[in-house]
């Protein structure tokens, strides 16, 4: 099998190294990861200027890359730019956590989006910003839970975060909101963005946040389709 590995928190990240690591049992592995951090670049690509693409040393027996973009340009040129092929997409492992609809703002879930949008079965990996160890241990029974249950056979796109405790493995779908940002002057006509949490605990572990946040490794299936299914069909009738 031949896995592509990027992140959003940048070469140096010592989740990706750790996935990159453990993916080797997996397969053949390739790193395509972004120069700088890229967090909360969203889907962001690159379409008005060149950027650099730099072999880099990395890790023995793993070709790696640094690519001067986004995570969604570096899954973009490793499928594009060299013409390859992969098996499988991983993304991460991120450090912090990717759940509920701040995902839309994830350079880590949007790599994974990417790939899934050129046709790779795909997986993101985060976990708690304070330590990779928990997720480190769980990648094997992760990736065994979706194998006992076919779960890159069903569907090509996953969304996994791992709580520093393991309670569990709950398979979920995209909770709400978990953060939101006040603006601070800090003169000068400059505004710095600080972050709080606005999450709301409905003790309902079928969806990502609560899930994550009471113990539950989440797995959450994403899909590509933006269209609101519920409203195209009940407007169906206003075509001509």
């Amino acid at each position: 099998m031949r896995i592509l590995i990027t992140n959003d928190d940048g070469i140096h990240g010592e989740g990706l190294k750790a996935l990159a690591s453990w993916a080797q049992k997996l397969g053949e592995v390739t790193v395509f990861a972004p120069k700088v951090e890229q967090s909360a670049k969203s889907h962001s690509i690159e379409i008005h200027k060149p950027f650099e693409v730099k072999e880099v040393d990395f890790l023995p027996g793993i070709p790696a890359y640094t690519v001067d973009s986004s995570p969604a340009d570096c899954v973009r040129y490793a499928i594009l730019g060299r013409g390859e092929k992969y098996d499988l997409v991983l993304s991460g492992i991120n450090r912090g956590l990717n759940i509920g609809r701040d995902i839309i703002y994830s350079g880590t879930v949007s790599a994974v989006v990417e790939a899934a949008y050129l046709g790779t079965k795909a997986i993101a990996f985060s976990t708690e910003p304070t330590s990779f160890a928990s997720a480190i241990a769980h990648l094997d029974e992760v990736y065994g839970f979706l194998r006992e249950h076919q779960m890159l056979e069903k569907h090509c796109l996953y969304n996994i975060n791992i709580p520093l405790k393991v309670n569990g493995i709950r398979v979920t779908r995209q909770g709400g909101p978990y953060f939101s940002d006040q603006f601070h002057p800090i003169g000068d006509d400059m505004y710095r963005p600080v972050g709080g949490s606005i999450y709301v605990d409905h003790h309902d572990y079928s969806i990502d946040t609560d899930a994550t946040l009471h113990d539950y490794i989440s797995i959450t299936p994403l899909t590509l389709e933006r269209t609101n299914l519920s409203v195209f069909e009940s407007l169906s009738g206003v075509n001509p």
